[in-house]
């Protein structure tokens, strides 16, 4: 039996605002297989974002377990987080977060230089990908010379240049018109029929469309979880 990439059990997340407590994540129980495709949808407020962050190792839960890959990280402190986020996490945000004078090479190479890989093995590694989501003729383009379908296409790369476990996309297409959109969704696709997992939070179904798997949050909890053939 195939142990599952992602597994929660009765993950909880409290926060205290002031003399509230905010129950944002009730008992999430999940397991997600290396190589699926999720959307995570939900209206605001229903807890997608915090599970996202919690998936991410960008924050702990208050209770429960989550395994990643075999390993326990519910546990982990924040340097120990780290290392995962950058090892096992390829994050894609809307907002692209790419780095304003660093041509399109240099910003899909920068998880490379926290990883401590060489200048050349950067390089190739970084065109490598850049040619993979179909940008090998502007590598050398900064952000502002480069389209908005293109700079998210830049970030896709930057999150897939460390080879992680995961791809978690965050409203990928948020900032884009429908026609980038469906462009941006073509090649999550194309990573994912390439071994990738990719997890989509979008709140858009036409979007979430594009995955195998849709799980819906509501108040907290898990409302429906549904396989598509």
């Amino acid at each position: 039996m195939l142990k599952p990439l992602i597994y929660t059990d009765a993950l909880r997340k409290t926060y205290i605002m002031g003399k509230e407590e905010v129950h944002a994540l009730k008992s999430i129980s999940i397991e997600i297989q290396a190589n699926e495709y999720v959307a995570l949808m939900g209206p605001s407020g229903s807890g997608k974002s915090t599970l996202m962050n919690l998936l991410g190792c960008l924050d702990t839960p208050t209770s429960g377990e989550y395994i990643l890959n075999q390993q326990q990280v519910s546990l982990l402190d924040d340097a120990a987080l780290a290392n995962i986020r950058n090892r096992e996490i390829g994050f894609v945000f809307q907002t692209f977060n790419l780095l304003p004078r660093m041509t399109a090479t240099d910003n899909v190479a920068l998880p490379l230089v926290y990883a401590g890989k060489s200048k050349k093995l950067r390089q190739e590694r970084a065109e490598y990908v850049l040619s993979m989501v179909g940008l090998a003729d502007r590598m050398d383009h900064r952000p502002n010379e480069l389209s908005g379908g293109q700079r998210q296409r830049v970030a896709i790369a930057r999150a897939i240049v460390n080879e992680p476990s995961i791809i978690l996309a965050d409203e990928p297409t948020g900032n884009l018109d429908t026609k980038t959109s469906h462009e941006i969704m073509a090649v999550f696709e194309k990573l994912n029929n390439a071994g990738n997992t990719v997890i989509l939070v979008t709140h858009e179904p036409d979007i979430a469309e594009h995955a195998q798997r849709v799980i819906t949050l509501r108040d907290g909890l898990i409302a429906t979880d549904v396989l598509k053939n």
